[in-house]
């Protein structure tokens, strides 16, 4: 697997639509091992393909219970609300306050091609719209309410 070269806010490929997978290939496979070793690296929750420039309607996401593979995702039920920061590998250093579901359940294919469903709340519920919306060309930006902030990081050996 290899890192891919992320694209930012501004580069017009994160806002096209991607294309649904129609089969599953060995260059699709690499994607997938790419997508995740590139999150990982980037130390983010989840990555869509368009976000490394590719316009494939595929995202992973690990928000700690081990990576979900999404191939061609949709929403099929969601509820509730949650209002909280929200950042991303495409727009470094900043983050918004944006409200989403509490929670999502999503119809997709997994690495293997196989059809499947996952429930979610909390953070596994904004990682799935967040990732999800990429696929249709939107940024959490442009659901922000109010200016971005520059994040900050804190010291994690207080005690």
């Amino acid at each position: 697997m290899a890192l891919r070269n992320m694209r930012y806010e501004g580069d017009p490929v994160l806002n096209k639509i991607a294309k649904e997978v129609k089969e599953l290939t060995p260059r699709t496979k690499e994607l997938i091992g790419d997508l995740l070793d590139t999150m990982y690296h980037e130390n983010g929750v989840g990555l869509a393909a368009p976000q490394v420039g590719i316009l494939k309607r595929i995202c992973v996401i690990d928000v700690g219970e081990g990576p979900y593979v999404f191939i061609n995702p949709e929403i099929i039920e969601s509820s509730g609300s949650q209002t909280g920061e929200e950042g991303c590998l495409s727009v470094p250093g900043k983050c918004g306050v944006v409200t989403r579901p509490n929670y999502v359940k999503a119809r997709a294919l997994n690495e293997n091609f196989e059809p499947f469903e996952v429930e979610g709340t909390e953070l596994f519920a904004r990682a799935m719209c967040h990732e999800f919306d990429h696929l249709d060309g939107h940024l959490y930006v442009e659901k922000a309410e109010g200016p971005l902030q520059d994040m900050t990081y804190e010291d994690e050996e207080e005690e």
